[in-house]
């Protein structure tokens, strides 16, 4: 059969490692073109060799107007835009009431995903599908991500405003909210190895498969979103965290 993400345009930022180089793999197996955008090369050196037809990779900042701007003249360059992923993200420990420290995670989390979506918008197909990415946190608590989870927060409500908003062009607007995934970012939290693996023991005890995410489960999720099996669905969060807010 053949696939409906043939030859057709995704743009995905935050691409090189997790939840973004997987819908890259993912995508580019089902035939698509993708253009990504990630600070680092990282995991997307093997994609490259292996879909050099198929796969650009522009280095890149979301949170940098100049940077967007480049990756929008390249999409117009490709184009048109059928399936947008702004799935760049980062994390940081920090009290709650620390300011400065949502500031920085808005600026990537928040900011940088609504301004990749307006540099893209007159970029964007007929019918586009647009995917924000949030987090199973919203529904729940983690004592030091207060900045992580409002700024997460924050854009699953533009996103539901937007999905009304950008219906009448036939752009399809929605949110994926990963649980806990096996990916870099727990990394960067600047918990010691020992403090990370008490957190993972906690973590897991919650999920009902007894495991974390793979990223590619995640991928999967944002995939159908993308597609048109996913056609009548607008505005929605769909969490998928292996049961951790049900437990």
């Amino acid at each position: 059969m053949k696939s409906e993400f043939l030859d057709r345009l995704a743009v995905i930022t935050g691409a090189s490692s997790g939840i973004g180089l997987a819908l890259c793999a993912a995508l580019l197996q089902r035939g698509a073109r993708v253009l990504a955008m990630s600070r680092t090369l990282g995991g997307l050196e093997p994609l490259l060799q292996s879909y050099p037809d198929q796969l650009v990779w522009l280095q890149g900042d979301v949170t940098r107007a100049d940077d967007l701007q480049a990756l929008c003249r390249r999409a117009a360059e490709m184009g048109p835009v059928s399936y947008l992923v702004p799935n760049a993200g980062i994390a940081e420990l920090a009290c709650g009431l620390d300011m400065p420290a949502f500031d920085r995670q808005w600026a990537v989390n928040g900011a940088g995903a609504l301004n990749t979506l307006n540099a893209l918008r007159g970029e964007l197909a007929k019918p586009a599908s647009v995917v924000f990415i949030g987090t199973f946190l919203t529904r729940s608590a983690f004592p030091g991500l207060a900045a992580y989870i409002a700024s997460k927060a924050a854009l699953g409500a533009q996103a539901r405003t937007l999905a009304v908003e950008f219906a009448p062009l036939d752009v399809r607007i929605n949110m994926v909210s990963p649980g806990p995934t096996a990916t870099a970012i727990w990394g960067s939290l600047g918990l010691t190895d020992e403090q990370l693996d008490e957190v993972a023991e906690s973590v897991t005890k919650r999920l009902l498969p007894g495991h974390f995410l793979e990223s590619s489960a995640v991928a999967n999720v944002i995939l159908f979103q993308l597609s048109q099996g996913a056609r009548g669905v607008y505005g929605q969060d769909w969490v998928v965290d292996n049961g951790y807010t049900v437990s």
